[in-house]
């Protein structure tokens, strides 16, 4: 059983990682700033949930307080750490992008430094399909370019990429990245499309909808997301002598024990469509307003997992329709609606 510690606990995906984790019989350490982008209730109830279940045990800091950080790591000495906390969301870094910059940028550099001096087994790092910005090409593959990102917090995720990639090269600290394909399910985060519709839906208010409906997107179940990376934290990147030894496909560095994965569905599913699948979950209909494109957002995104595949064995399955009637059940039954 290995010694876990995870950044982001209380967070959408960090708890069902932690579940997941703890359910096996490992022990995870949680680190979680409790910050209030969005309902703390909901952030605690999440961590309540975790202390619970034996083999679990947190800290309550910022990733940008490096001695709490440091203290927390090196107190529970882990073998392997999972950093998923960040400032998330797309359109709130239009508003407070040095909110991106702290826990972004500044917070992945003290993961890593507390990883590097740990001297931990494998650091896994979350991304996001963001990177990939403007790349018209799709579905997006991990060996293409990913240098025009059409967001701030886009950029300082490319930016963690970057950083993690120098420490894996100077420091042999075996790295993976993740990029998500917008994740839902139940617990998720308040200013997430599913929330947000459902909410209003529910509520009888209309629903914005962007770019007139003209978008899709790779929705992600999070339970298979968690499935995913639980599968990558034994799949630990070996710095390869030269490019001859990298397989077709793979994302490997040439130079250091560091690669990144896409994590997603394989399958883009429209917005309208999305719409659909949560009116038929609630036997509701939505009322629409139709808006123009948010800045800084794309009009698509879509995975290829051809390479999760062939390090796991394993790809996301859940379909919208199945994975929607999970959150839909779970946020009526959460919020007594």
């Amino acid at each position: 059983m290995a010694r876990v510690f995870i950044s982001g606990t209380a967070g959408f995906i960090g708890y069902h990682l932690a579940e997941l984790l703890l359910d096996e019989g490992h022990a995870v350490h949680g680190f979680d700033g409790m910050t209030d982008y969005y309902d703390v209730a909901l952030k605690r109830c999440r961590h309540r949930m975790l202390h619970e279940k034996p083999g679990f045990s947190a800290t309550e800091a910022m990733l940008e307080d490096q001695a709490a950080l440091d203290a927390a790591v090196d107190g529970f000495a882990p073998q392997v750490i999972v950093h998923l906390a960040a400032q998330a969301g797309v359109r709130y870094s239009l508003d407070a992008p040095r909110a991106y910059l702290d826990a972004n940028v500044i917070g992945s550099f003290n993961v890593m430094e507390a990883a590097r001096r740990q001297g931990v087994r494998h650091l896994l790092m979350a991304s996001t399909s963001s990177v990939y910005g403007a790349n018209a090409e799709m579905p997006y593959r991990e060996t293409m370019k990913a240098d025009a990102q059409m967001s701030i917090y886009a950029a300082t995720k490319k930016a963690s990429e970057s950083m993690s990639h120098a420490y894996a090269h100077l420091h042999d600290l075996p790295t993976t990245m993740f990029r998500f394909f917008t994740v839902y399910g139940p617990w998720g985060r308040p200013d997430m499309a599913c929330f947000r519709f459902t909410d209003a839906i529910l509520a009888g208010r209309p629903i914005d909808i962007y770019n007139h409906g003209d978008m899709s997107r790779d929705f992600t179940y999070v339970g298979d997301l968690v499935r995913a990376i639980r599968l990558l934290i034994d799949v630990v990147p070996q710095r390869p002598g030269g490019r001859d030894e990298i397989a077709p496909g793979d994302s490997l560095s040439p130079v250091a024990p560091w690669r990144v994965v896409n994590i997603g569905n394989s399958r883009p599913v429209r917005l309208l469509d999305f719409v659909a699948a949560i009116e038929a979950a609630l036997g509701r209909k939505a009322q629409r307003n139709m808006m123009e494109m948010q800045k800084g957002d794309v009009p698509a995104t879509w995975a290829d997992a051809t390479l999760l595949r062939s390090l796991t064995g394993y790809c996301p399955e859940t379909g919208l329709e199945e994975g929607m009637a999970r959150f839909v059940a779970w946020f009526r039954d959460h919020y007594r609606r």
